[in-house]
Protein backbone atom coordinates (compact mmCIF):
# COMPACT_ATOMS: atom_id res chain seq x y z
CA UNK A 1 0.00 0.00 0.00
CA UNK A 2 2.32 2.58 1.23
CA UNK A 3 4.59 1.00 -1.83
CA UNK A 4 1.98 1.95 -4.67
CA UNK A 5 1.56 5.44 -3.12
CA UNK A 6 4.99 6.27 -3.16
CA UNK A 7 5.08 5.23 -6.60
CA UNK A 8 2.11 7.17 -7.40
CA UNK A 9 3.20 10.04 -5.88
CA UNK A 10 6.70 10.04 -7.81
CA UNK A 11 5.35 9.47 -10.82
CA UNK A 12 2.64 12.72 -10.23
CA UNK A 13 5.59 15.01 -9.73
CA UNK A 14 7.48 13.52 -12.69
CA UNK A 15 4.84 14.16 -14.93
CA UNK A 16 4.36 17.80 -13.23
CA UNK A 17 8.06 18.31 -13.83
CA UNK A 18 7.46 17.62 -17.20
CA UNK A 19 4.39 19.30 -17.78
CA UNK A 20 6.60 22.23 -16.44
CA UNK A 21 9.04 22.26 -18.63
CA UNK A 22 6.61 21.59 -21.26
CA UNK A 23 4.72 24.90 -20.32
CA UNK A 24 8.35 26.53 -20.44
CA UNK A 25 9.40 25.55 -23.83
CA UNK A 26 6.53 26.28 -25.30
CA UNK A 27 6.20 29.79 -24.03
CA UNK A 28 9.59 30.85 -25.02
CA UNK A 29 8.59 29.17 -28.21
CA UNK A 30 5.74 31.60 -28.45
CA UNK A 31 8.15 34.36 -27.56
CA UNK A 32 10.80 33.81 -30.07
CA UNK A 33 8.12 33.22 -32.41
CA UNK A 34 7.09 36.70 -31.84
CA UNK A 35 10.13 38.01 -31.32
CA UNK A 36 11.67 37.27 -34.74
CA UNK A 37 8.10 38.22 -36.60
CA UNK A 38 8.74 41.29 -34.91
CA UNK A 39 12.24 41.51 -36.80
CA UNK A 40 11.06 39.92 -39.98
CA UNK A 41 8.23 43.22 -40.10
CA UNK A 42 10.53 45.52 -39.88
CA UNK A 43 12.17 44.52 -43.11
CA UNK A 44 15.24 45.70 -42.28
CA UNK A 45 17.91 43.64 -43.83
CA UNK A 46 20.34 44.64 -40.72
CA UNK A 47 17.93 43.39 -38.44
CA UNK A 48 16.90 40.41 -40.32
CA UNK A 49 20.51 39.29 -40.57
CA UNK A 50 21.28 39.99 -37.00
CA UNK A 51 18.09 37.75 -36.20
CA UNK A 52 19.44 35.15 -38.37
CA UNK A 53 22.98 34.91 -36.81
CA UNK A 54 21.10 34.91 -33.51
CA UNK A 55 19.37 31.66 -34.25
CA UNK A 56 22.24 30.16 -36.02
CA UNK A 57 24.58 30.54 -33.37
CA UNK A 58 22.44 29.54 -31.07
CA UNK A 59 21.35 26.03 -32.87
CA UNK A 60 25.11 25.78 -33.40
CA UNK A 61 26.81 25.95 -29.67
CA UNK A 62 27.36 22.11 -29.59
CA UNK A 63 29.07 22.62 -33.22
CA UNK A 64 31.82 25.53 -32.88
CA UNK A 65 33.88 23.94 -35.69
CA UNK A 66 30.30 24.60 -37.73
CA UNK A 67 30.67 27.86 -36.49
CA UNK A 68 34.28 28.40 -37.79
CA UNK A 69 33.13 27.00 -40.90
CA UNK A 70 30.51 29.84 -41.40
CA UNK A 71 32.88 32.55 -40.09
CA UNK A 72 35.41 31.86 -42.61
CA UNK A 73 33.65 30.98 -45.56
CA UNK A 74 31.10 34.74 -44.62
CA UNK A 75 34.01 36.30 -44.17
CA UNK A 76 36.64 35.76 -46.86
CA UNK A 77 34.35 35.05 -49.75
CA UNK A 78 31.09 36.65 -49.00
CA UNK A 79 31.33 39.83 -46.99
CA UNK A 80 33.96 41.41 -49.20
CA UNK A 81 31.72 41.18 -52.70
CA UNK A 82 28.53 42.41 -51.21
CA UNK A 83 28.82 46.28 -51.71
CA UNK A 84 29.58 45.32 -55.56
CA UNK A 85 25.94 44.17 -55.90
CA UNK A 86 23.75 45.72 -53.21
CA UNK A 87 23.47 49.04 -51.61
CA UNK A 88 24.97 50.12 -48.72
CA UNK A 89 22.05 49.08 -46.46
CA UNK A 90 22.03 45.17 -47.85
CA UNK A 91 25.86 45.02 -47.86
CA UNK A 92 25.48 45.62 -44.02
CA UNK A 93 23.91 41.99 -43.54
CA UNK A 94 27.42 41.20 -42.97
CA UNK A 95 27.30 42.18 -39.74
CA UNK A 96 25.81 38.76 -39.11
CA UNK A 97 29.43 37.20 -39.25
CA UNK A 98 30.50 39.31 -36.64
CA UNK A 99 27.38 38.19 -34.41
CA UNK A 100 29.06 34.80 -35.12
CA UNK A 101 32.17 35.56 -34.19
CA UNK A 102 31.11 36.86 -30.62
CA UNK A 103 29.55 33.65 -30.10
CA UNK A 104 32.50 31.97 -30.75
CA UNK A 105 34.29 33.73 -28.05
CA UNK A 106 31.50 33.04 -25.50
CA UNK A 107 31.60 29.44 -26.55
CA UNK A 108 35.80 29.66 -26.10
CA UNK A 109 35.52 31.40 -22.46
CA UNK A 110 32.61 28.89 -21.62
CA UNK A 111 34.36 26.16 -22.36
CA UNK A 112 37.71 27.56 -20.84
CA UNK A 113 36.27 28.05 -17.47
CA UNK A 114 33.65 25.18 -17.52
CA UNK A 115 37.16 23.27 -18.02
CA UNK A 116 39.97 25.06 -16.55
CA UNK A 117 42.58 22.53 -17.78
CA UNK A 118 41.89 23.56 -21.42
CA UNK A 119 43.75 26.95 -20.54
CA UNK A 120 47.05 25.11 -19.68
CA UNK A 121 50.00 25.42 -21.93
CA UNK A 122 48.21 28.75 -23.39
CA UNK A 123 50.71 30.83 -24.81
CA UNK A 124 51.49 34.07 -23.48
CA UNK A 125 50.09 36.28 -26.61
CA UNK A 126 46.79 34.67 -25.84
CA UNK A 127 46.67 35.99 -22.35
CA UNK A 128 48.10 39.36 -23.30
CA UNK A 129 45.03 39.52 -26.08
CA UNK A 130 42.74 38.96 -23.12
CA UNK A 131 43.94 41.41 -21.12
CA UNK A 132 43.77 43.91 -24.38
CA UNK A 133 40.12 43.13 -24.63
CA UNK A 134 39.51 43.62 -21.05
CA UNK A 135 41.40 46.79 -20.50
CA UNK A 136 39.71 48.18 -24.10
CA UNK A 137 36.36 47.38 -21.53
CA UNK A 138 37.77 48.48 -18.74
CA UNK A 139 38.77 51.56 -20.04
CA UNK A 140 36.21 52.71 -21.60
CA UNK A 141 33.59 52.12 -19.45
CA UNK A 142 35.83 54.55 -16.76
CA UNK A 143 35.71 57.03 -20.07
CA UNK A 144 32.07 56.29 -20.87
CA UNK A 145 30.60 58.49 -23.67
CA UNK A 146 28.01 56.82 -25.45
CA UNK A 147 26.39 53.64 -25.87
CA UNK A 148 26.77 54.30 -29.68
CA UNK A 149 30.16 54.70 -29.76
CA UNK A 150 30.85 51.92 -26.82
CA UNK A 151 29.12 49.32 -28.80
CA UNK A 152 30.19 50.46 -32.27
CA UNK A 153 33.86 50.30 -31.23
CA UNK A 154 33.84 46.99 -29.81
CA UNK A 155 32.27 45.59 -32.58
CA UNK A 156 34.77 46.52 -34.98
CA UNK A 157 38.07 45.95 -32.86
CA UNK A 158 36.85 42.15 -31.53
CA UNK A 159 34.19 41.27 -34.20
CA UNK A 160 36.98 38.06 -35.43
CA UNK A 161 38.60 37.73 -32.32
CA UNK A 162 36.68 34.51 -31.56
CA UNK A 163 38.17 32.67 -33.78
CA UNK A 164 41.35 33.45 -31.69
CA UNK A 165 40.05 32.27 -28.58
CA UNK A 166 38.31 29.37 -29.87
CA UNK A 167 41.22 28.14 -31.85
CA UNK A 168 43.50 28.16 -28.64
CA UNK A 169 41.23 27.03 -26.17
CA UNK A 170 38.30 24.36 -28.24
CA UNK A 171 38.98 21.32 -29.01
CA UNK A 172 40.09 20.80 -32.88
CA UNK A 173 41.29 17.30 -34.39
CA UNK A 174 44.16 17.70 -36.83
CA UNK A 175 41.11 17.25 -39.92
CA UNK A 176 39.06 20.26 -39.01
CA UNK A 177 42.58 22.04 -39.21
CA UNK A 178 43.97 20.59 -42.25
CA UNK A 179 40.85 21.12 -43.85
CA UNK A 180 40.94 25.28 -43.04
CA UNK A 181 44.07 25.30 -44.26
CA UNK A 182 43.41 24.33 -47.16
CA UNK A 183 40.54 26.65 -47.38
CA UNK A 184 42.66 29.48 -47.21
CA UNK A 185 44.93 28.37 -50.16
CA UNK A 186 41.86 28.21 -52.19
CA UNK A 187 40.80 31.70 -51.06
CA UNK A 188 44.09 32.52 -52.26
CA UNK A 189 44.00 31.29 -55.42
CA UNK A 190 39.68 32.55 -56.17
CA UNK A 191 41.06 36.18 -56.18
CA UNK A 192 42.59 35.90 -59.17
CA UNK A 193 39.33 35.10 -61.10
CA UNK A 194 37.24 37.43 -59.00
CA UNK A 195 39.89 40.53 -59.43
CA UNK A 196 39.53 39.67 -63.17
CA UNK A 197 35.92 39.98 -62.93
CA UNK A 198 35.93 43.14 -61.11
CA UNK A 199 38.52 44.83 -63.78
CA UNK A 200 36.41 43.69 -66.54
CA UNK A 201 33.55 44.52 -65.20
CA UNK A 202 33.76 47.79 -62.60
CA UNK A 203 36.98 49.39 -63.56
CA UNK A 204 35.22 50.85 -67.05
CA UNK A 205 31.74 51.61 -65.24
CA UNK A 206 33.84 53.74 -62.82
CA UNK A 207 35.71 55.46 -65.12
CA UNK A 208 33.25 56.89 -67.48
CA UNK A 209 31.12 57.60 -64.35
CA UNK A 210 33.72 58.99 -62.15
CA UNK A 211 36.93 59.35 -64.94
CA UNK A 212 38.93 57.84 -62.96
CA UNK A 213 40.67 54.39 -63.05
CA UNK A 214 39.10 53.61 -59.82
CA UNK A 215 41.74 49.93 -59.69
CA UNK A 216 41.26 49.94 -56.25
CA UNK A 217 38.24 48.60 -56.77
CA UNK A 218 40.23 45.31 -58.15
CA UNK A 219 40.62 43.74 -54.62
CA UNK A 220 39.22 40.02 -54.91
CA UNK A 221 36.89 38.93 -52.38
CA UNK A 222 38.66 41.38 -49.74
CA UNK A 223 35.50 44.50 -50.16
CA UNK A 224 35.38 46.94 -52.70
CA UNK A 225 32.92 49.23 -52.99
CA UNK A 226 30.62 50.30 -56.51
CA UNK A 227 32.08 54.03 -56.19
CA UNK A 228 35.44 52.99 -56.50
CA UNK A 229 36.74 52.40 -52.92
CA UNK A 230 38.05 49.15 -52.29
CA UNK A 231 40.52 47.17 -50.55
CA UNK A 232 43.82 46.22 -53.11
CA UNK A 233 46.24 46.52 -50.30
CA UNK A 234 44.59 44.06 -48.00
CA UNK A 235 44.36 41.36 -51.03
CA UNK A 236 47.55 41.90 -51.56
CA UNK A 237 48.90 41.78 -47.91
CA UNK A 238 46.89 38.21 -47.89
CA UNK A 239 48.69 36.81 -51.23
CA UNK A 240 52.03 37.53 -49.89
CA UNK A 241 51.27 35.48 -46.27
CA UNK A 242 49.84 33.07 -48.48
CA UNK A 243 52.90 33.08 -50.77
CA UNK A 244 55.25 33.02 -47.42
CA UNK A 245 53.58 29.97 -46.19
CA UNK A 246 54.20 27.99 -49.85
CA UNK A 247 57.86 29.64 -49.91
CA UNK A 248 58.28 27.88 -46.26
CA UNK A 249 57.08 24.69 -47.20
CA UNK A 250 59.28 24.20 -50.03
CA UNK A 251 62.10 25.87 -47.59
CA UNK A 252 61.37 22.38 -45.55
CA UNK A 253 60.90 20.38 -48.70
CA UNK A 254 56.99 19.76 -48.08
CA UNK A 255 56.23 21.30 -51.61
CA UNK A 256 57.69 20.74 -54.80
CA UNK A 257 58.94 22.87 -57.04
CA UNK A 258 56.81 22.17 -59.83
CA UNK A 259 53.94 22.55 -57.59
CA UNK A 260 55.41 26.04 -56.55
CA UNK A 261 55.78 26.95 -59.81
CA UNK A 262 52.03 26.02 -60.41
CA UNK A 263 51.18 28.11 -57.55
CA UNK A 264 52.61 31.17 -57.33
CA UNK A 265 51.48 32.52 -60.81
CA UNK A 266 48.07 32.41 -59.65
CA UNK A 267 48.89 33.97 -55.80
CA UNK A 268 51.10 37.12 -57.95
CA UNK A 269 48.81 37.90 -60.79
CA UNK A 270 46.32 39.42 -58.94
CA UNK A 271 48.89 42.00 -57.78
CA UNK A 272 49.44 42.82 -61.20
CA UNK A 273 45.82 43.81 -61.76
CA UNK A 274 45.13 46.53 -59.42
CA UNK A 275 47.51 49.12 -58.39
CA UNK A 276 48.90 48.43 -54.73
CA UNK A 277 51.89 50.44 -54.07
CA UNK A 278 52.64 48.76 -50.84
CA UNK A 279 53.44 45.57 -52.61
CA UNK A 280 57.10 46.86 -52.52
CA UNK A 281 57.47 47.07 -49.51
CA UNK A 282 55.35 43.97 -48.12
CA UNK A 283 57.29 41.25 -50.77
CA UNK A 284 60.78 42.36 -49.62
CA UNK A 285 59.72 42.44 -45.97
CA UNK A 286 58.32 38.84 -46.51
CA UNK A 287 60.96 37.58 -48.38
CA UNK A 288 63.75 39.52 -45.53
CA UNK A 289 62.04 37.77 -42.66
CA UNK A 290 61.51 34.62 -44.26
CA UNK A 291 65.26 33.73 -45.62
CA UNK A 292 67.03 35.94 -42.64
CA UNK A 293 68.52 32.75 -41.32
CA UNK A 294 70.22 31.88 -45.13
CA UNK A 295 71.49 35.06 -45.29
CA UNK A 296 74.17 34.09 -42.73
CA UNK A 297 74.22 30.12 -44.25
CA UNK A 298 74.70 30.50 -47.94
CA UNK A 299 75.05 34.44 -48.58
CA UNK A 300 75.43 34.17 -52.00
CA UNK A 301 71.95 32.12 -52.43
CA UNK A 302 69.79 34.52 -50.28
CA UNK A 303 71.28 37.62 -52.06
CA UNK A 304 70.64 36.25 -55.09
CA UNK A 305 67.16 35.76 -53.85
CA UNK A 306 66.97 38.98 -52.67
CA UNK A 307 67.98 40.68 -55.61
CA UNK A 308 65.22 39.03 -57.98
CA UNK A 309 62.70 40.12 -55.29
CA UNK A 310 63.96 43.63 -55.00
CA UNK A 311 63.59 43.37 -58.80
CA UNK A 312 60.38 41.68 -59.18
CA UNK A 313 58.72 44.91 -56.35
CA UNK A 314 60.41 47.54 -58.27
CA UNK A 315 59.33 46.41 -61.83
CA UNK A 316 55.79 46.31 -60.01
CA UNK A 317 56.10 49.50 -58.69
CA UNK A 318 56.87 51.28 -61.82
CA UNK A 319 53.93 49.03 -63.73
CA UNK A 320 51.96 50.64 -61.46
CA UNK A 321 53.28 54.11 -62.31
CA UNK A 322 53.21 53.52 -65.72
CA UNK A 323 49.34 52.96 -65.30
CA UNK A 324 48.53 56.65 -64.49
CA UNK A 325 48.56 59.39 -67.20
CA UNK A 326 51.23 61.84 -64.93
CA UNK A 327 54.98 61.24 -65.18
CA UNK A 328 56.67 58.92 -63.26
CA UNK A 329 58.40 61.64 -61.71
CA UNK A 330 55.52 63.35 -60.49
CA UNK A 331 53.49 60.32 -59.17
CA UNK A 332 56.70 59.39 -57.01
CA UNK A 333 56.76 62.59 -55.49
CA UNK A 334 52.77 62.84 -54.83
CA UNK A 335 53.72 59.29 -52.89
CA UNK A 336 55.89 60.38 -50.77
CA UNK A 337 54.51 63.41 -50.10
CA UNK A 338 51.24 62.08 -49.02
CA UNK A 339 53.12 59.37 -46.89
CA UNK A 340 56.26 60.53 -45.19
CA UNK A 341 55.62 64.56 -46.14
CA UNK A 342 52.96 67.48 -44.96
CA UNK A 343 50.85 66.79 -47.75
CA UNK A 344 47.22 65.12 -46.22
CA UNK A 345 45.84 61.53 -47.71
CA UNK A 346 42.68 61.94 -49.75
CA UNK A 347 40.47 63.97 -48.90
CA UNK A 348 42.00 64.57 -45.18
CA UNK A 349 44.97 66.76 -43.85
CA UNK A 350 46.63 64.03 -42.84
CA UNK A 351 48.80 61.37 -44.12
CA UNK A 352 50.37 58.07 -42.39
CA UNK A 353 52.76 60.13 -40.88
CA UNK A 354 51.50 63.28 -39.71
CA UNK A 355 48.88 61.38 -37.61
CA UNK A 356 51.40 60.11 -35.51
CA UNK A 357 53.00 63.42 -34.85
CA UNK A 358 49.20 64.98 -34.71
CA UNK A 359 48.61 62.87 -31.86
CA UNK A 360 51.36 63.47 -29.91
CA UNK A 361 51.32 67.62 -30.52
CA UNK A 362 47.62 67.09 -29.41
CA UNK A 363 47.85 64.69 -26.75
CA UNK A 364 51.23 65.12 -25.42
CA UNK A 365 52.18 67.15 -22.19
CA UNK A 366 48.39 68.80 -22.47
CA UNK A 367 46.57 65.68 -21.51
CA UNK A 368 48.82 63.19 -19.87
CA UNK A 369 45.64 61.12 -18.78
CA UNK A 370 44.70 60.43 -22.76
CA UNK A 371 48.06 60.34 -23.93
CA UNK A 372 48.27 57.10 -21.63
CA UNK A 373 45.02 55.87 -21.72
CA UNK A 374 43.30 57.21 -24.44
CA UNK A 375 39.93 58.13 -25.04
CA UNK A 376 37.78 55.23 -25.38
CA UNK A 377 36.89 52.75 -28.29
CA UNK A 378 35.27 54.72 -30.72
CA UNK A 379 36.18 57.65 -30.10
CA UNK A 380 38.12 58.17 -33.14
CA UNK A 381 36.08 56.90 -35.72
CA UNK A 382 34.29 59.43 -37.98
CA UNK A 383 31.60 59.59 -35.57
CA UNK A 384 33.43 59.45 -32.22
CA UNK A 385 33.27 62.49 -29.86
CA UNK A 386 37.44 62.97 -30.42
CA UNK A 387 36.97 62.25 -34.77
CA UNK A 388 33.91 65.35 -34.18
CA UNK A 389 36.59 67.92 -32.67
CA UNK A 390 39.17 67.33 -34.99
CA UNK A 391 36.96 67.15 -38.24
CA UNK A 392 38.16 66.55 -41.67
CA UNK A 393 41.68 65.81 -40.42
CA UNK A 394 41.60 61.98 -40.68
CA UNK A 395 42.61 61.21 -37.28
CA UNK A 396 41.76 57.36 -37.24
CA UNK A 397 43.63 56.94 -41.37
CA UNK A 398 46.05 53.93 -39.32
CA UNK A 399 45.37 51.40 -37.19
CA UNK A 400 48.41 52.78 -35.45
CA UNK A 401 46.99 56.40 -34.55
CA UNK A 402 43.41 55.06 -33.86
CA UNK A 403 45.14 52.89 -31.10
CA UNK A 404 46.97 55.68 -29.73
CA UNK A 405 43.77 58.12 -29.67
CA UNK A 406 41.74 55.29 -28.14
CA UNK A 407 43.77 52.77 -26.54
CA UNK A 408 46.32 55.28 -25.55
CA UNK A 409 50.34 54.15 -25.11
CA UNK A 410 49.81 51.54 -22.50
CA UNK A 411 46.56 50.36 -25.30
CA UNK A 412 49.12 50.62 -28.02
CA UNK A 413 51.90 49.10 -26.41
CA UNK A 414 49.67 45.42 -25.25
CA UNK A 415 48.71 45.21 -29.21
CA UNK A 416 52.23 45.25 -29.85
CA UNK A 417 52.77 43.25 -26.88
CA UNK A 418 50.85 40.59 -29.17
CA UNK A 419 52.48 40.97 -32.16
CA UNK A 420 55.80 40.63 -29.96
CA UNK A 421 54.82 37.38 -28.33
CA UNK A 422 53.63 35.59 -31.01
CA UNK A 423 56.34 36.32 -32.65
CA UNK A 424 58.48 34.44 -30.23
CA UNK A 425 56.02 31.49 -29.78
CA UNK A 426 56.58 31.18 -33.59
CA UNK A 427 60.56 31.08 -33.09
CA UNK A 428 60.18 28.44 -30.10
CA UNK A 429 58.13 26.28 -32.37
CA UNK A 430 60.44 26.69 -35.40
CA UNK A 431 63.58 25.72 -33.26
CA UNK A 432 61.86 22.96 -30.83
CA UNK A 433 59.47 21.27 -33.32
CA UNK A 434 60.68 18.34 -35.04
CA UNK A 435 57.91 17.95 -37.35
CA UNK A 436 58.51 19.84 -40.65
CA UNK A 437 55.46 21.29 -41.15
CA UNK A 438 55.15 22.77 -37.64
CA UNK A 439 58.51 24.36 -38.68
CA UNK A 440 57.60 25.66 -41.90
CA UNK A 441 54.37 27.30 -41.11
CA UNK A 442 55.58 28.61 -37.69
CA UNK A 443 58.37 30.67 -39.87
CA UNK A 444 55.81 31.60 -42.42
CA UNK A 445 53.48 33.31 -39.28
CA UNK A 446 56.88 35.18 -38.31
CA UNK A 447 56.94 36.88 -41.74
CA UNK A 448 53.05 37.36 -41.61
CA UNK A 449 53.37 39.24 -38.27
CA UNK A 450 55.89 41.35 -39.46
CA UNK A 451 53.52 42.36 -42.62
CA UNK A 452 50.63 42.81 -39.70
CA UNK A 453 52.76 45.43 -38.00
CA UNK A 454 53.54 46.98 -41.49
CA UNK A 455 49.78 47.05 -41.47
CA UNK A 456 49.31 48.86 -38.34
CA UNK A 457 50.85 51.85 -39.73
CA UNK A 458 49.28 51.78 -43.36
CA UNK A 459 45.78 51.61 -42.81
CA UNK A 460 43.31 51.02 -40.22
CA UNK A 461 41.87 47.76 -41.30
CA UNK A 462 43.04 45.61 -38.62
CA UNK A 463 40.91 47.12 -36.28
CA UNK A 464 37.96 47.38 -39.03
CA UNK A 465 37.93 44.87 -41.82
CA UNK A 466 36.12 41.72 -41.51
CA UNK A 467 38.22 39.80 -44.04
CA UNK A 468 41.95 40.60 -42.63
CA UNK A 469 40.55 40.57 -39.29
CA UNK A 470 39.48 36.70 -39.65
CA UNK A 471 43.07 36.05 -41.37
CA UNK A 472 44.67 38.16 -38.73
CA UNK A 473 42.75 35.78 -35.86
CA UNK A 474 42.79 32.98 -37.44
CA UNK A 475 46.67 32.78 -37.95
CA UNK A 476 47.19 33.58 -34.34
CA UNK A 477 44.37 31.46 -32.95
CA UNK A 478 46.53 28.43 -35.52
CA UNK A 479 49.65 29.08 -33.81
CA UNK A 480 48.24 29.10 -30.59
CA UNK A 481 46.68 25.62 -31.71
CA UNK A 482 50.04 24.43 -33.31
CA UNK A 483 51.89 25.55 -29.66
CA UNK A 484 49.77 23.45 -27.60
CA UNK A 485 49.92 20.41 -29.34
CA UNK A 486 54.03 20.78 -29.52
CA UNK A 487 53.60 21.37 -25.44
CA UNK A 488 51.44 18.33 -25.51
CA UNK A 489 53.73 16.64 -27.61
CA UNK A 490 56.75 17.34 -25.43
CA UNK A 491 55.01 15.65 -22.12
CA UNK A 492 53.83 13.21 -24.07
CA UNK A 493 57.19 12.13 -25.22
CA UNK A 494 58.59 12.66 -21.40
CA UNK A 495 59.92 15.73 -22.51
Amino acid sequence: MYKQDFVYKVSASTDSGSQKIFYIIVFASVLMAMLFGLFAVTANPIIISLAIALLAGTILLARPAWIVWMTLLLGLLVVGILPLHFDSIVSKVAWGVSLLGFFLMFIAFLGSATSPSKLKDTPVFIWIALGFLVYALLNSFIQWHSAGEFLGGFKRYFQMWGLLFALCWLTFDEKNVHRWRVFFLITALLQLPFALYELILFVPQLRSTWGVAAVDVVAGTFGANRDGGGTSGEMALFLIIMLGFLLARRMEKLLSVAHLMLLIPFLLAPLLLGETKSVVIMLPLMFFILYRHEMFVRFHYWLMGFVVVIFLSVATGFYYLSLSDRSIDKQLEATIDYNLKERGYGEVYLNRTTVITFWFKQQGAHDPVSLMFGNGLGSSNVAGHIAKRYTGSGIGLTAASTLLWEMGLFGFGLFIAILVFAWRCALRLQRESTVPLVRADACAIQAALALFAFLLFYRVSLLELTSIQVVFAALLGYLAWLHRRHSFTLVDDGS
